[in-house]
């Protein structure tokens, strides 16, 4: 079965920009496991498979536009090609084998039938953006300010502030690539892709 497009996409960038120690290791991970099949979510955003994969780039590609529309050509003085690549294609890495295909009642004119659907089954509940650090760390050594960006990149829809924490706010004082990445994933998510479930 030939590669998706998207998939492509992802691994020419991943190879071109991430050289650090481990980042081979990384992507090898990545082709064992769901991560270029999974959908972004179960119901919302790129709910679909090989979902997650596009949203990485979605994200990607509005970090980088964002950062070069701020600092122009000299982009890369303040944020190397490789943390962008990073933090935009590795946000996420906590959706890796996180979701399962079941199966449900639905019903239509024709009455009731059987329709697949995302079902999240956690296997690791680490959090969002900690366990992707987590995940990206047991293979290369991220920066403070990119663990920061990926760790925080939820903003207000974090549980951690949802539940009170106010790390968050310092977090974006310290670190600003973290509010680029928060930014970019909200404009992929709302602007670049499409709602509802495609199964």
């Amino acid at each position: 079965m030939a590669e998706s497009s998207a998939k492509q996409q992802f691994i020419k960038i991943y190879t071109d920009f991430i050289k650090r120690d481990g980042a081979s290791a990384l992507l090898d991970y990545l082709n064992r496991t769901d991560f270029f099949t999974a959908p972004a979510s179960a119901r919302f955003h790129m709910a679909e498979v090989g979902g997650l994969c596009q949203h990485s780039l979605n994200v990607y590609n509005r970090l980088l536009a964002a950062v070069k529309a701020d600092f122009g050509d000299d982009y890369q003085k303040v944020y190397s090609d490789e943390t962008l690549a990073i933090c935009g294609l590795l946000h996420d890495l906590c959706k890796v084998n996180y979701y399962v295909v079941e199966m449900r009642n639905v019903k239509e004119e024709s009455g009731w039938v059987k329709r697949p659907f995302f079902k999240v089954e956690e296997k690791f509940p680490y959090g969002h953006g900690e366990k992707s650090v987590f995940i990206a760390t047991q293979y290369i050594k991220l920066t403070p300010e990119e663990a920061m960006a990926i760790n925080w990149h939820m903003g207000g829809f974090d549980d951690r502030v949802r539940g009170g924490s106010y790390s968050l706010s310092e977090a974006m004082g310290k670190y600003k690539l973290l509010l680029y990445l928060h930014v970019a994933d909200l404009q992929a998510t709302y602007l670049d892709e499409d709602r509802g479930l495609k199964l």
